[in-house]
This record gives structure tokens, sequence and C-alpha cells, in this order.
């Protein structure tokens, strides 16, 4: 959000923090895929663990991404309504899609903590002796954070409606020094 004080700097640790878990995920898949392509190469071996692990860091990363992409709404979006339609209803369009994608975010949510709370139930030690349910916490997460993403723009949209502008900030507009 494009704020002054504790806000905007809650907003850009918030931002900052999910970006750099995402490169740091993606820091690791590539060295512990290279690191898996020499000892396989040279060695005639590898660790056992590593493609599991692999899958469970491209998965995470996927999440994570769609939280960023939906923050800076870039997510993928079916638009030609919105696009043909004259100005003043576009808002009230845009306002639609985000209810819904409100709404379907929030249900994907709860599905989610259903799935988690029955792999924590019935679930076993998958990878590394972590249980299962660990691995896939991401689910529950990142779905409340994309639902999180859609209800700001759900509120920016309904503020709009009645004449106040709030733009929210993307990833390229924020730097460290808060400008």
């Amino acid at each position: 959000m494009k704020t002054s004080g504790p806000g905007r700097s809650i907003w850009l640790a918030w931002t900052w923090m999910i970006d750099g878990l995402l490169c740091l995920l993606l820091l690791a898949m590539i060295i512990l895929s290279c690191l898996q392509i020499i000892l396989r190469t040279f060695f005639a071996g590898g660790f056992l663990w590593a493609d599991p692990l692999l899958r469970y860091l491209v998965l995470w990363s996927g999440m994570l991404g769609a939280v960023v992409a939906t923050r800076e709404g870039k997510h993928i979006a079916i638009d030609v309504v919105t696009y043909l339609s004259p100005g003043k209803t576009k808002k009230w369009i845009r306002l639609l899609i985000h209810l819904l994608s409100f709404v379907v975010s929030g249900i994907l949510t709860m599905a989610a903590v259903t799935f988690v709370r029955n792999e924590a139930t019935f679930g076993t030690n998958e990878l590394l002796n972590i249980p299962s349910w660990t691995w896939n916490i991401i689910f529950p997460v990142a779905f409340a954070l994309i639902t999180f993403h859609f209800f700001i723009s759900l509120l920016t949209d309904v503020l709009s409606l009645f004449g106040i502008s709030i733009n929210q900030a993307t990833r390229s507009e924020m730097t460290l020094d808060g400008k």
C-alpha cells in the first residue's frame, strides 16, 4: 500500500520477507540440483533425500510465487469483459471479480486447512523424519495470503467507488529508503 509511516514500513518489510524467502528457496533449489548432478555424474551416487526435498521446494516456490503474483496484480486473469466495457462499468466488474476471487481463495484456504489437519492426524514422517503435514503447511498459508491480497484489492475497489483513492504499491515502486 502506498502510505507513509508504520503502515508503509510494515508493508515494505512484509514484501521484502516474502520476496527474500522466494529467492532463498530458488537458491537452495539451484545449489541442491547442481550438487545432485555433480554427485551422480562423478561419484555415481547422490543424496536419497534430495529429490523429494526439491519437489517440496518447487511446491513452496510455486505457492509463494502465486502470493507475489496476486500481490502485484499479475496473476492469471481472463479479463476480456473488463477490457471491452466502458469506464464506470469497469470499476463494478473489477469489484465483482475481486469479490469472487476473494471468496474462492477463502474456500481454498479452508480446504487447505482441512487437508493439513488430516495430514497431521493420519500422515506419517515423510522426508528427513519430519511429519508430512509440515511440508504441506504452505497450502493454507499461501491461500490465506492470496485471500488477504484479494481482500485488499476488494477494499481498494469499494473505496474507489466512493471516490477514495488508495494505491497499492507494487514491488518496483518500493525501495529500501522507503521512497
